[in-house]
């Protein structure tokens, strides 16, 4: 078990970055160094295989400690908190060990390749203020979403009603040329797990627990192991109804939300980030029009990124609180996404709480699907 961690009270929060690719350049470290200058954070030291890449990157951001190996950083440096920013196949590993450690985590998504995965991880946790594992998912957090979740909960808009959740977004053939893309093994899945996971993450904050799904998934264009589109009808505890897209083969990109209620329609229409421009609240009529006003004003416009979602984190670690995206409420978006691929490979409809250990969709999203798993899964399944 980790060692048990008193709340952060008072002075900075040593932080560590494990990954020196492109997320963890340009959302990571800028994020934590917007949190330094405000005397929340300091960035003690980063982890990269690739010694040359870990060292160009501490000196560019300032970083004193660059290392090519997690278990040293962490008995060296002791971080109090580890930002994840590699491949998802290392996910589980490394945030693991750094739980272990004794630090927190911050880990980009996907979270990690499987439901099994998220729950070995969830059991490294510790208990009574921590140390937890959080996902990146930013899309949550910023003025308009936390404006539109609030008249959600309080039913100011009415029940929800209908909904449709959208990622379509056009990745080329080159872009599937890189070795490790569109495979199970090292991307975790196709674009309902690559892309789609913050539209649909959102989605599931705003309206909260989903009941059952229905699903297809094609592969139409790429040569791939995964899907490149996938259709999905989602039924929550509500009782509202949503279809959900994914597609990496729309030229015409968008990311977009909309749900219908009783006393109006809410819409986010966006591309990789929304501010408070990208929403629109669409009363019904007899709306009267103060309250209608009221809706639309989201106050001081902060837009969804992670500098947004960091501020809330470290807030958590200070007051020693689960944080939002960690434990049952990180693993919500995955558990609808593994429930997505077993509705499509196997044609039924998929519950709630239906996939635990047993179910091959449970280790693994293919779920051993002949036409959808490795080759050598298959043969080794047959």
């Amino acid at each position: 078990m980790p060692r048990s961690t008193a709340p952060f009270t008072g002075g900075r929060i040593r932080a560590a970055v494990v990954g020196a690719g492109a997320i963890g350049r340009g959302s990571h470290l800028p994020a934590l160094a917007r949190l330094a200058a405000e005397g929340e954070t300091e960035v003690v030291a980063a982890v990269d295989i690739d010694a040359t890449a870990v060292e160009a990157m501490c000196a560019e951001a300032g970083v004193p400690h660059a290392y090519t190996d997690l278990d040293r950083m962490l008995a060296e440096q002791r971080p109090d908190l580890v930002t994840v920013c590699t491949p998802p196949t290392l996910h589980r590993d490394q945030t693991v060990t750094a739980l272990r450690a004794g630090a927190w985590v911050w880990c980009e998504k996907p979270p990690v390749p499987s439901l099994a995965d998220f729950d070995a991880v969830e059991a490294a946790e510790g208990t009574d203020g921590g140390p937890y594992a959080s996902i990146v998912f930013q899309h949550r957090f910023g003025s308009a979403a936390t404006h539109v979740r609030r008249l959600l909960a309080e039913g100011a808009l009415g029940r929800p009603l209908v909904a449709h959740c959208q990622t379509t977004w056009y990745r080329d053939t080159a872009y599937y040329a890189v070795p490790w893309r569109g495979r199970w093994a090292t991307e975790g899945g196709g674009p309902a797990m690559g892309h789609g996971i913050h539209q649909m993450d959102l989605l599931l904050d705003l309206l909260g627990p989903w009941s059952e799904v229905r699903a297809m998934a094609g592969r139409l264009v790429h040569d791939v192991e995964t899907e490149d589109v996938s259709t999905a009808l989602v039924r929550f505890a509500n009782g509202a109804l949503a279809t959900v897209v994914n597609s990496v083969l729309s030229p015409d990109e968008v990311s977009r939300i909309r749900i219908d209620c009783e006393r109006a329609t809410v819409e986010l229409t966006h591309l990789y980030g929304h501010g408070n421009e990208n929403w629109r609240i669409t009363p019904a009529p007899g709306v009267p029009a103060d309250e209608a006003a009221a809706w639309r004003d989201f106050g001081p416009d902060v837009p969804s990124s992670h500098l947004a979602q960091l501020r809330e984190l470290v807030a958590a670690m200070r007051a020693g609180e689960r944080p939002r995206g960690s434990g049952a409420d990180g693993r919500t978006s995955l558990e609808l996404i593994t429930a997505l691929y077993k509705a499509a490979f196997t044609d039924t409809t998929v519950r709630a709480g239906g996939i635990g250990p047993g179910d091959p969709y449970y280790t693994a999203l293919h779920g051993g699907a002949p036409g959808w798993a490795p080759v050598e899964h298959e043969e080794v399944s047959a």
